[in-house]
């Protein structure tokens, strides 16, 4: 049986972060209607399964992990992008561009960089979200800004 503290919890997530939900989402399912839909989901799924995380790690953590995949069921193959009206152009530098680049990162990279600096979760949420090690989280972001690097590098040359 599930304490109402746990369904109380999950509540006052949604309320206090949909719209980091649905900005996470978007990225990941590739428009604002999947985005919604993933976040009513997901969140759907971890009311219906609170039962599940049974405190094993931040429950932040865990819902966003109903709603991460609840994003990529909507979009399974396609790859991950800054929407349209998200992106910027400064100083000569398009969004458009980073949004390429994070795009041509592998999945668990590009998943790590949106919940960390889309989403701005912390190394054990992000952790408890993928269903991960903390240590992983830290060696992929890495990885990650490794991968960033290079192509921006390359892309100066």
């Amino acid at each position: 049986m599930v304490e109402a503290s746990v369904w109380l919890q999950i509540e006052s997530l949604y309320r206090a972060h949909f719209r980091q939900f649905v900005r996470v989402a978007r990225a990941i399912a590739g428009d604002r209607d999947s985005a919604l839909e993933a976040v009513q989901e997901g969140f759907a799924d971890a009311l219906r399964h609170a039962d599940q995380w049974a405190g094993r790690g931040p429950l932040e953590g865990w819902v966003w992990r109903c709603v991460v995949n609840r994003a990529r069921k909507a979009r399974p193959r396609r790859a991950f992008e800054l929407p349209a009206d998200e992106r910027r152009t400064d100083g000569g530098h398009d969004d458009s561009e980073l949004g390429v680049r994070l795009a041509a990162l592998p999945e668990r990279q590009r998943l790590v960089v949106f919940l960390r600096y889309f989403a701005d979760l912390e190394y054990r949420e992000i952790a408890a979200a993928l269903g991960v090690e903390t240590g992983t989280v830290s060696a992929t972001l890495h990885a990650a800004h490794a991968n960033l690097r290079t192509a921006y590098e390359e892309a100066l040359a």
